[in-house]
């Protein structure tokens, strides 16, 4: 996965990472998989053995949020202008015709929800079996079903009425316990596109039970999770790991990242960060004062009860910009088919049984 021949081009998707990746993913038996809009691809980065990754990209068209649903095993995807449902089969894997006892899990499409263009970002599963996503062109948060584009189910005091403006940029959701409870804006503008002059100073985390700002003056908020009861978020503009008191709203910094933070998910003790390369042509990118160290981008490992960086996948090439990051547990080869071959229409399911169907003879 990395090329060490300078005078050589670099293989698409080439990356580097840390010596101790390999055999931490296999010791974990987990995956990693990445989103990244600007290559139009989601990711998956498994252990090919202690020294190894192996990675298997899939064309969407422009990944954004995942939605891993623990107990059906389904991911959802935040596409451009639909989200995607894809089941996995276990069974369906093992006997893939193209590689038979290969893959450990294999994710097939088996729904879409054609939402529009709404530039959907945080995708979520809850309790209640809806899917939520927050809906940043609409600066809301919203639910999926086949009745609607969307149904709004909650937006910001300060926002007066639906519009398709992304006026505070409402970006990231937390669910606690199940249920949507905080979201990260980049500020609390009422005019379309207002948090564009202060991307950098403005950003806010607010309780969605309450109405209420919990933090504020933060520099570009993304990703709230809650772990172990605490409230994560990342600041992009100055590449932090932090955790909110929701009693004061000040911040902890947890470690500090030379460059754009993005997407995290944390499995056992091990929190993985996306990081992104920042667009130097960037208008707003440009006013970060990471803009420099922001050249490249990866997975940063985080050993959360000490806050040390334990590792790092760093890209090479093909990939800029990532947006999500999770976790798949319990897999260590899982496999993906997306809508634009016709590979995923002869896996073939069913309650008692799965079936890899053949084409006809004669049959175009």
């Amino acid at each position: 996965m990395d090329s060490n021949k300078t005078n050589s081009p670099i293989a698409p998707f080439s990356c580097r990472y840390s010596p101790q990746i390999p055999e931490l993913l296999g010791q974990l038996r987990c995956t990693i998989a990445i989103t990244t809009y600007q290559a139009g691809k989601l990711i998956f980065l498994s252990p090919k053995d202690e020294n190894q990754l192996i990675q298997l990209p899939r064309t969407f068209q422009k990944p954004m949020g995942i939605a891993h649903h623990p107990t059906k095993d389904k991911l959802a995807l935040a596409c451009k202008n639909k989200i995607i449902i894809l089941q996995n089969s276990p069974d369906l894997a093992k006997h893939y015709p193209k590689a038979p006892n290969t893959y450990d899990g294999m994710y097939f499409p088996r729904l879409s929800y054609f939402t529009g263009p709404l530039d959907i970002h945080d995708l979520y599963f809850g309790k209640d079996e809806k899917l939520y996503a927050v809906n940043t062109l609409f600066s809301c948060i919203m639910t999926v079903d086949d009745d609607y584009n969307f149904t709004p189910v909650w937006k910001p005091p300060f926002i007066d009425k639906f519009a398709s403006e992304d006026r505070c940029h409402l970006n990231g959701l937390a669910l606690k316990d199940g249920k949507p409870k905080y979201v990260s804006a980049f500020n609390q503008g009422n005019t379309p596109q207002s948090w564009r002059e202060v991307v950098t100073t403005d950003g806010i985390i607010m309780d969605m039970d309450s109405n209420e700002v919990v933090a504020e003056n933060l520099p570009m908020p993304h990703t709230p999770r809650i772990f172990n009861n605490d409230l994560y978020v990342l600041l992009s503009a100055t590449g932090e790991l932090v955790k909110i008191n929701l009693n004061t709203g000040k911040y902890d910094v947890i470690t500090r990242i030379e460059g754009f933070v993005r997407g995290m998910s944390l499995y056992k003790d091990y929190l993985f960060i996306g990081l992104s390369k920042l667009r130097q042509n960037s208008s707003t990118f440009a006013k970060l004062n990471i803009a420099q160290k922001a050249n490249h981008s990866g997975i940063v490992v985080v050993h959360l009860p000490t806050g040390s960086q334990v590792g790092e996948i760093r890209y090479l090439s093909s990939v800029d910009e990532i947006y999500d990051v999770h976790i798949l547990p319990d897999k260590i080869r899982p496999n993906i088919l997306n809508t634009m071959t016709p590979a995923h229409f002869t896996g073939l399911s069913i309650p008692e049984a799965t079936y890899w169907a053949r084409e006809l003879p004669g049959k175009k």
